[in-house]
């Protein structure tokens, strides 16, 4: 079995055909999908959607891209999301300096506020870290070392960040570029991390694998990522889909 851990399924790319793309993902082999929330609507939407199929749960959290007038108007109803049943994680949250579409100042209030979130509940995080990973790492690591779990999801950072974050405790989530012709240093530090730190993910509807460039992204393609990991680490893909699954249920605990 296969899980992809990060796939937006609530995302109007998907109106059309959900139920589908879902059977799709089982009969891929693909047989735990989790759906992060990006804002208070989205993150409802992931609750609602968890509760109708049995192999989707969900995260809630507030993209850094997403923007809050004030942390408190949005931190109560994500803490009573945070306590529904199929929510397994805080995500996703983190840091984007890439877009730069939120102050700088403001994303980091917004991620400290939504990682003591995931203290309270006893919950990992899903991070977004888009050209941030100084002050992502400087941010976690002031985070008590009881509550650091998680994944950094669709990790983009060098071997030193690499190495920062999976001493702080921390794995990686690896999607689609591994599978693309010119990403040679993602596949040198897919073959450089230990295998028990590793997540697959899709990043659904986005970021599609080489065999699809520039369509509609979802979660059955996960495959061809593990199949990139797999190439890369000199392993048969089902050892891979093993390993990452058990990873998946050891963080996610489903």
């Amino acid at each position: 079995m296969l899980c992809d851990t990060h796939c937006h399924l609530d995302f109007e790319a998907f109106d059309a055909d959900r139920a589908a793309v879902i059977e799709r993902a089982g009969a891929a082999g693909v047989g735990r999908l989790l759906n992060p929330g990006t804002s208070l609507e989205s993150s409802r939407a992931a609750v609602q959607l968890a509760g109708r199929h049995s192999a989707l749960y969900a995260a809630v959290g507030i993209h850094p891209n997403e923007k809050v007038k004030y942390v408190g108007e949005f931190l109560h109803e994500l803490d009573l999301l945070a306590g529904q049943p199929r929510v397994v994680a805080i995500g996703e949250i983190g840091l984007d300096y890439y877009r730069d579409a939120v102050d700088r100042a403001a994303q980091c209030e917004k991620f400290e506020a939504q990682l003591g979130l995931a203290a309270a509940h006893s919950l990992p995080v899903i991070i977004h870290c888009r050209a941030a990973y100084a002050d992502a790492r400087a941010i976690v690591a002031a985070w008590p070392a009881a509550h650091r779990a998680g994944v950094f999801h669709s990790f983009s950072g060098s071997p030193e960040d690499l190495d920062a974050l999976l001493e702080l405790g921390f794995s990686i989530g690896i999607t689609a570029p591994v599978t693309y012709p010119n990403s040679h240093a993602l596949r040198q530090l897919v073959g450089a991390a230990p295998l028990d730190r590793i997540l697959t993910e899709t990043d659904a509807p986005f970021l599609a694998p080489q065999s699809r460039r520039g369509q509609r992204n979802e979660p059955a393609l996960v495959v061809e990522v593990a199949a990139a990991i797999a190439a890369e680490r000199k392993l048969e893909i089902s050892q891979v889909a093993a390993a990452t699954s058990a990873n998946a249920a050891a963080m996610f605990g489903w």
